[in-house]
């Protein structure tokens, strides 16, 4: 164990998070802590951040439209039931979009997508938070808004959070009900 006070190295770690040195040896009690997280974290992060070859040529086959190719991979990803993927895949729009005007846009969508990730795993309530912060995040906005239906999709969210409480969160409205599907409207 290093001595109080000690220096401690730090180099970037795989995906460029920083990792500690020398196995994770730690100054304090306090810098435990954080050692154990930040080196979680670091492995977490990089097995996240690697997209599959098929979801990278997807977004791919949407680049020179008139959107940004991962909004469009989003839906795609979605509509396929591959919700943990389309969160991945907007999160990147999302991040670059923090001081933007649809900063809460995108961030409603990737929580929309994380509710079905929630419920796949049959963690209910989980689900509905999500369910009530995609809500929250997606009413502002003007019911066609980047050629989606927000109003569909806060009626979609309403729905599903109804049939959650209904069951007193007993029953996984996924199980018996068929998946949601997004389109965007065609403004041509």
């Amino acid at each position: 164990m290093a001595k109080h006070g000690a220096e401690v190295n730090f180099t970037p770690g795989p995906g460029g998070v920083l990792a500690f040195l020398s196995d994770c040896r730690w100054i304090d009690g306090a810098a435990v802590f954080f050692g154990l997280w930040a080196c979680a974290f670091g492995r977490y992060r990089s097995d996240m951040g690697k997209k599959s070859a098929k979801i990278a040529a997807l977004i791919q086959s949407f680049h020179g439209r008139a959107q940004d190719a991962h909004y469009f991979g989003y839906f795609e990803c979605f509509n396929r039931g591959l919700y943990y993927e389309a969160h991945e895949v907007l999160e990147e729009l999302w991040l670059a979009e923090r001081k933007g005007p649809n900063h809460r846009f995108y961030k409603g969508l990737i929580q929309f997508a994380g509710a079905f990730v929630h419920l796949r795993k049959n963690r209910l309530r989980p689900a509905a938070a999500l369910f009530r912060l995609a809500r929250a995040n997606l009413h502002p906005y003007p019911r066609i808004h980047e050629r989606l239906d927000t109003g569909q999709i806060v009626a979609s969210i309403d729905g599903w959070l109804s049939k959650l409480e209904a069951s007193g969160f007993t029953a996984n409205p996924l199980e018996s009900g068929q998946a949601p599907k997004l389109a965007l409207i065609d403004t041509s």
